[in-house]
């Protein structure tokens, strides 16, 4: 798959089909993949807790807040959640901060889940303190972000912005649609002078 098809295909999925498992060996695999990744003064700092157990998933499930521009939806139902989570750790004993480091292994996490038919959706907003508490995390562990994960079970498309829109939203055929800025306003283009002539 082309860089170009794959980076289309990773989109934010919120709906799986719940039955189908992620084996341990591939996240596994997946969270090797970081260890290629750009490390801010090479600390590596960051740590992945794994829950792919379908009992030890519904445990996590309700401490997590889903779609925040989709007001009515309270997240996926029943036969649609997440079949695994990889809940990203920052081990405050090596750094207090992962700089970009974060960023550059959730996406490294979710082109390795997309490329193998997977996907998922970071997760920025879950409840901290029971979260810890349910996986028993020593002091020095920060959770960072919550990555759910599974087979995809919505189309996701993306749209030219209209105006300044950014939300995302989702049609009565269930298709979420997201807008996007077109690269000629990605570009700041600078207006540096022109090099001046050498002198003869």
């Amino acid at each position: 798959m082309q860089l170009t098809e794959l980076l289309s295909k990773n989109r934010s999925y919120r709906r799986f089909v719940q039955q189908d498992r992620i084996p341990l060996a591939l996240l596994e695999e997946w969270v090797g993949h970081c260890r290629l990744c750009a490390s801010g003064r090479n600390l590596q700092a960051l740590k992945y807790a794994i829950v792919y157990q379908e009992e030890d998933c519904a445990k996590v499930f309700p401490f997590l807040a889903w779609a925040g521009y989709l007001k009515d939806w309270p997240g996926p139902e029943e036969g649609e959640r997440p079949s695994a989570y990889l809940i990203q750790l920052l081990d405050q004993s090596l750094a207090t901060d992962c700089l970009c480091d974060d960023g550059i292994q959730l996406q490294t996490l979710l082109l390795s889940a997309c490329e193998q038919g997977y996907g998922g959706c970071i997760i920025k907003a879950f409840n901290n303190k029971e979260l810890r508490k349910l996986l028993n995390l020593p002091g020095h562990l920060q959770i960072l972000h919550v990555l759910a994960l599974g087979r995809p079970k919505e189309k996701v498309v993306i749209e030219d912005m209209q105006g300044q829109e950014v939300r995302y939203w989702r049609s009565p055929d269930q298709i979420h649609h997201v807008p996007k800025r077109p690269v000629s306003e990605l570009v700041y283009r600078i207006g540096l002078p022109e090099p001046s002539s050498p002198e003869k």
